[in-house]
């Protein structure tokens, strides 16, 4: 199948009626197609940025009008589930996403279509550009469709664990004081990065982790602060 027909499909799939096409194509290109093009290609780092920020409020208001007899801590541990990186990768997959992706040769040789880090960042990327196409009824009904698997799953403790809400949960309960995330390194070219991150707590460092993308290496650090 060639990457027109991927293209295609998603376009099918997905059921939207865009008014301006071309911010799906920029919400299915990743940086490192542009950075091999070598010219002014727009990848969808800027629609991951909108993306990220519609889906929080999107998710946040269900959460909230569904579930009614949740505390806080609850909501806002329900929500780091639902938005976290493999629940959004789960999604990406099951819609297509990573074949139809605009991608750099060295990034798909490394196994990048695959990759959960941009199979998130490629969803909250087309929520982005389905949010400045359509707004955000048609966005909202979107999202909470195609999320809807995991929602129930995280609503019914069937989805792994998120290690920062839990670690954050734990010191809030002997200190006011909050926990922060601090990237020791940076590794790679732009396209392909590898983080290190730490996270620290009044002023020690509690553990430290390594990932694809910055959720990813905070991830794994709260896990390493956690002995698991």
């Amino acid at each position: 199948m060639t990457r027109q027909e991927y293209f295609n499909n998603i376009h099918a799939k997905l059921g939207i009626k865009w008014n301006n096409i071309s911010l799906l194509h920029m919400a299915l290109t990743h940086s490192s197609y542009s950075f091999e093009k070598k010219d002014r290609i727009i990848n969808n780092q800027r629609l991951e940025f909108l993306g990220d920020a519609v889906l929080e409020l999107v998710v946040s208001s269900y959460l909230y009008n569904q579930c009614a007899s949740c505390s806080e801590g609850d909501l806002t541990k329900f929500r780091a589930s639902i938005v976290c990186e493999s629940s959004l990768a789960r999604v990406s997959r099951d819609l297509g996403i990573g074949q139809g992706l605009y991608m750099g040769k060295g990034e798909e040789r490394s196994g990048g279509r695959d990759r959960p880090s941009i199979l998130a960042d490629a969803f909250e990327s087309l929520l982005g550009a389905i949010y400045l196409d359509s707004g955000l009824d048609i966005v909202s009904k979107f999202a909470l469709k195609h999320l809807s698997g995991v929602i129930s799953d995280v609503l019914e403790g069937r989805v792994e664990r998120d290690y920062k809400t839990e670690l954050q949960e734990i010191l809030q309960k002997t200190s006011n004081y909050p926990v922060s995330y601090v990237i020791l390194k940076e590794e790679g070219p732009a396209h392909d990065k590898f983080f290190t991150s730490a996270v620290v707590h009044l002023g020690k460092e509690l553990g430290t982790g390594s990932g694809h993308s910055k959720k990813e290496a905070e991830q794994h650090a709260a896990r390493a602060a956690l002995g698991y």
